[in-house]
């Protein structure tokens, strides 16, 4: 599928940024140097989920993106399967362990959560969680931060693009799919060549460079330990891709 944003339009699309707070302000001047040729162009950036875990940086990620990270253009933010894991944590309706040792505990300490050292071992030996970690960090949210998780969207659409955090399963029509696989699908997506009805745009599985395909785009180049955050740039049919 040949995909194209209506005219008048420039849309940025980033990838899992995963608490590096210093490469997605790199970016944004990157977009914003970008965005300075685009004219009259209405312009909107998505950000496609995964703010926080691995990095050091999850706090200041969304106190930036709950804000007006980019001024003069059209904000929007996907959840991710990693802010959907940290929330179902903290709800006690997903296992905390799997949260800490998929690089929750990078977020603790970034909401400035002292960890109090062989107290949190459990992680690799299996032993009870602290009872008291979920009202710490409930704490520690800020009331922005909370409302900026609430209203994590699962998909948007532009053009006969499709954004989202994981991607779509095949063969299901885009408005009926779940939000298990649009956060956390991968391999049944990935490896598919089927037309989903629109070119799909994400994140959330980790590719050495942008990867362009007929069906979909990948985003996600690893930031948090390659050190490259990634951005596709969309304008009509062009596609041009930014990164750190």
């Amino acid at each position: 599928m040949k995909a194209a944003l209506p005219s008048g339009q420039r849309l940025y699309a980033i990838g899992d940024i995963h608490g590096r707070i210093d490469l997605l302000e790199s970016l944004h001047r990157r977009i914003q140097s970008d965005a300075a040729g685009a004219g009259a162009r209405d312009k909107t950036v998505v950000y496609l989920g995964d703010y926080v875990d691995r990095g050091p940086g999850s706090a200041a990620v969304v106190e930036l993106l709950s804000g007006d990270p980019l001024p003069g253009f059209r904000t929007v933010c996907l959840k991710g399967n990693h802010e959907d894991l940290m929330l179902g944590a903290l709800a006690g309706t997903a296992a905390a362990a799997h949260w800490f040792m998929n690089g929750g505990l990078a977020t603790l300490e970034a909401y400035g959560i002292d960890l109090p050292g062989p107290a949190w071992g459990w992680t690799l030996a299996g032993a009870e969680v602290p009872a008291d970690w979920r009202l710490t960090f409930d704490r520690a949210l800020p009331e922005r931060h909370r409302d900026f998780y609430a209203r994590l969207a699962l998909t948007f659409a532009a053009g006969n693009y499709f954004f989202v955090h994981a991607g779509v399963r095949p063969g299901v029509a885009l408005d009926r799919q779940s939000e298990e696989d649009l956060m956390w699908i991968r391999e049944e997506f990935l490896h598919s060549t089927a037309d989903h009805g629109a070119v799909v745009v994400h994140g959330h599985s980790i590719v050495p460079a942008v990867e362009i395909r007929s069906n979909r785009i990948g985003v996600d180049t690893g930031a948090w330990r390659s050190g490259q955050l990634s951005c596709v740039v969309l304008d009509g049919a062009d596609v041009a891709v930014l990164h750190t």
